[in-house]
């Protein structure tokens, strides 16, 4: 699955892109939306509205501090530069990364959702959380006389 997400494909099935291909991208909404599903294997890539709003926040822009923060101290501490080339060097990229890595955070957001909470389709054609264990029945209540 996190081959398959790397490499922006279906996660099940890593036949069909998760999105358009960057020569087939007219506008921001097509560069950032997912398709639809996988027309191989029916898996639906975005579940509900606001579904990649932890891919975002959590995924991207992390990781992109996260680099920011490497970068930081790497000119910092080794390069020595001057505070003002240093903060230029750190924040300056990191807009630029968030944009080209945004399609990877959905990617690796639906191969993480799909490994620790894995889909299947039931027998109407829909599709339904697969479940570990027998759904548990409510609790006995005594009769009361």
């Amino acid at each position: 699955m996190l081959k398959n997400a790397l490499q922006l494909r279906c996660p099940t099935c890593g036949e069909h892109p998760i999105f358009l291909p960057w020569y087939k991208v007219r506008n921001l909404r097509d560069w950032f939306m997912p398709l639809d599903g996988c027309p191989h294997c029916g898996y639906a890539f975005e579940r509900e509205p606001g579904y990649f709003l932890l891919s975002i926040f959590a995924i991207n822009y992390g990781v992109g501090a996260l680099i920011g923060l490497v970068v930081y101290l790497i000119l910092d501490f080794w390069v020595k530069l001057p505070i003002g080339w240093t903060l230029v060097f750190t924040v300056a990229p990191i807009p630029f990364f968030n944009l080209g890595f945004a399609r990877h955070s959905k990617s690796l957001f639906i191969a993480f959702d799909l490994f620790f909470d894995p889909h299947r389709r039931d027998d109407n054609g829909g599709d339904r959380r697969r479940r570990t264990e027998e759904t548990p029945r409510p609790p006995l209540r005594p009769v009361a006389r």
